[in-house]
């Protein structure tokens, strides 16, 4: 039996939304929405929900992209997805976007690579969808020891950095579908993954 589900990835500039259910899947990608997801996601899950012919309370599970990436998309994303796993008694489930990266092809070994900027990335190597090289906070020339084992992949261009771009909303939604039966009741075990401080923690 399928399971029909809802997901949102606010971890960047871009925000990706997918539906899919019995009757039809959509997905709504925006590449750049200023990061300006408190305004735009709950109109983007609408519109998702809408075009795939899926009502909220047909959904098994509520998913989002816990990060790491830009702080503030992901709380508004995991806040999101925890209400409305809350409000409807739905399973949730959260994916990492290293994860995105990783699962969109399993066949290689893979270093997933999120800008961090400032001439460092967040970093995490898998092969065969298993976490081998634990998610780090690395400076670009530290990344020169694993060239050559590993394929480099991230969803944007990275400065100073060779990789594989990969299409956000389809390494999105490879990920969540390989781990839907990951997902949970409890929607406590939905925790954003931040690798290191904001710069305004930082600056305290």
């Amino acid at each position: 039996m399928s399971i029909n589900y809802l997901a949102v990835d606010t971890s960047g500039f871009h925000l990706t939304v997918i539906a899919r259910g019995d009757r039809g899947e959509y997905t709504y990608y925006n590449e750049n929405c200023n990061l300006k997801h408190s305004v735009t996601l709950m109109d983007a899950v609408e519109e998702s929900l809408f075009k795939a012919n899926l009502k909220k309370e047909e959904v098994d599970v509520f998913c989002c992209c816990i990060g790491p990436g830009s702080f503030t998309g992901i709380r508004i994303g995991v806040a999101t997805v925890k209400a409305l796993g809350y409000a409807l008694d739905k399973k949730v489930l959260g994916v990492t976007s290293f994860d995105a990266l990783a699962y969109y092809n399993t066949a290689e070994d893979t270093l997933a690579l999120i800008d961090a900027r400032h001439g460092h990335v967040y970093s995490a190597g898998y092969s065969g969808g298993k976490v081998i090289i634990p998610p780090a906070y690395t400076a670009v020339e530290d990344l020169e020891r694993y060239r050559g084992k590993y394929k480099f992949a991230s969803p944007f261009k990275i400065d100073g950095v060779e990789t594989e771009i990969i299409p956000p909303a389809e390494g999105f939604r490879r990920a969540v579908e390989a781990k839907l039966s990951l997902s949970s009741k409890d929607a406590e075990t939905l925790l954003p993954l931040y690798i290191r401080k904001s710069q305004a923690e930082e600056g305290r």
